[in-house]
């Protein structure tokens, strides 16, 4: 594909992104400036698959391709998080819960229990999302390992869409691990 078409495309995925999140979830990302980087445009423009509501009963992919991140163990992820803070790796664990309102992230669990560890799964520029029903779903996940503090603003946002923060600060923030992904594998266990 030419590059002219490319940043066209790329330009016009953006603002139908912007046009979708003014209908539900709203970030502060890049994308409702209009930017959407090469690699998630390159990922699109590449047929991934967008997210329905349909339950899935094989492998779904989104995102881009899966390559050039480390395999690593998600416990050691979950356990020493500023070993791996900005290296890409790939991950596997349970999915606990999923934005209710557009699957504009989920939170990725060690196991099905309640009480085991976790972090929040979003997708780089906004460039794909996953099912609202994902919960339960076994889920790989490639993506760049970063710790942050969310502003209370956003954490309260995030949990009027079903999100749970166990780090809750006085002020209403809150710090957490996250991965930023760029490809996504859901399975489910029929």
């Amino acid at each position: 594909m030419p590059a002219v078409h490319r940043i066209v495309f790329a330009r016009a995925v953006a603002v139908a992104i912007v046009a979708s999140l003014a209908a539900g979830c709203r970030s502060t990302s890049s994308v409702e400036a209009g930017e959407l980087s090469a690699e998630s445009a390159e990922g699109l423009s590449a047929g991934t698959e967008t997210a329905s509501k349909e339950p899935a009963t094989e492998a779904q992919r989104f995102g881009g391709r899966f390559g050039g991140a480390e395999p690593a163990a998600f416990t050691e992820v979950l356990s020493d998080p500023d070993r791996f803070a900005g290296r890409r790796v790939v991950v596997e664990g349970h999915v606990r819960r999923a934005c209710s309102r557009r699957g504009c992230w989920m939170e990725l669990a060690q196991s099905p229990n309640s009480d085991s560890p976790a972090c929040r799964v979003t997708f780089k520029d906004y460039g794909f999302f996953v099912p609202t029903d994902s919960a339960g779903a076994h889920a790989k996940v490639q993506g760049s390992v970063r710790l942050r503090t969310v502003s209370a603003a956003r954490v309260q946002h995030l949990s009027e869409e079903g999100a749970k923060f166990r780090d809750v600060q006085p002020d209403g923030s809150a710090k957490e691990l996250e991965l930023v992904a760029t490809a996504v594998e859901l399975r489910r266990h029929l």
